[in-house]
């Protein structure tokens, strides 16, 4: 691991905190959990670091999901006193997220870095065109949602969550907004999947990186990177709420552009490292 000098560090801590304060609002805001944020954000403080190209991804998508318990709990409580989180939708989801997740962890542990990296791009391109031409355009209009596709639909969500340390946000809101959910309602819901998610991945991520690939990480537990942890988690809690409030006050139409269009440029960005270490 790279010593850094003082200079490296403050800058390195500045870029940190800067990114925790756009994810942990974002999470709030949009739903979205804040790890598409915070995972290119992690992997660029651990390439710094020089940490092993093997497993730097796997950390970095470890390490968001455990960020996410805390500002999911922060955007979860602060939506439910607007009363926009469908608990019985989170209760159906359940264990079908958590045998999704399973699999997810499997899958990420396997994966190497090149590849782990090419699809938190693709999946960040995706995203970021949905806020950009459709999020808003899906109606209001609820219907009935059938046991069998909220089985399938929680097995799917937790299963591509893990390998991109997201808090499934990313898929929950679309999946909402298809039938018709109202957009406050469909955040503060993803929200608390969020917690389900980020809450067995982070435990599968710690068993996955101690027991099945041995990772012997500095200031690590298992794929569970404890600086990256310590240095988000206050500043995500508090610009959790944030955004969860301003949901209720902003024009959300220009700012979903605005996400999507950075999501885009993450996206390019992402692959761009792909290709540099493949």
């Amino acid at each position: 691991m790279e010593i850094l000098n003082v200079s490296d560090l403050i800058n390195l801590l500045i870029v940190l905190a800067s990114a925790a304060a756009v994810a942990g609002f974002m999470a709030g805001l949009l739903g979205v959990g804040g790890g598409i944020i915070m995972v290119p954000a992690l992997y660029y403080a651990f390439t710094i670091l020089d940490f092993d190209i093997s497993t730097r991804m796997h950390l970095s998508v470890g390490t968001s999901l455990a960020i996410i318990i805390p500002t999911s709990i922060i955007s979860t409580k602060t939506h439910m006193e607007y009363d926009a989180v469908d608990f019985k939708m989170v209760k159906s989801f359940g264990i079908f997220i958590l045998l999704g997740v399973i699999a997810g962890t499997f899958l990420a542990v396997s994966l190497k870095t090149p590849t782990l990296v090419l699809f938190f791009s693709i999946f960040a391109l995706i995203v970021g065109l949905f806020f950009i031409f459709v999020r808003e355009k899906l109606m209001d209009n609820p219907k009935r949602i059938s046991d069998l596709i909220k089985n399938i639909s929680g097995i799917i969500i937790g299963f591509i969550s893990v390998p991109l340390g997201i808090g499934g946000g990313s898929l929950m809101v679309p999946f909402m907004r298809t039938f018709g959910y109202d957009i406050r309602k469909s955040i503060g819901t993803a929200a608390a999947v969020g917690f389900l998610i980020a809450v067995s991945g982070t435990i599968t991520m710690i068993t996955g990186g101690k027991i099945i690939n041995n990772v012997n990480t500095p200031f690590s537990v298992g794929y569970i990177n404890l600086l990256g942890f310590i240095v988000f988690v206050p500043v995500t809690m508090i610009m959790a709420r944030i955004g969860a409030k301003a949901v209720y006050k902003i024009n959300k139409k220009l700012l979903s552009k605005i996400f999507g269009t950075f999501l885009v440029i993450v996206s390019i960005r992402s692959f761009i490292e792909y290709l540099s270490i493949n």
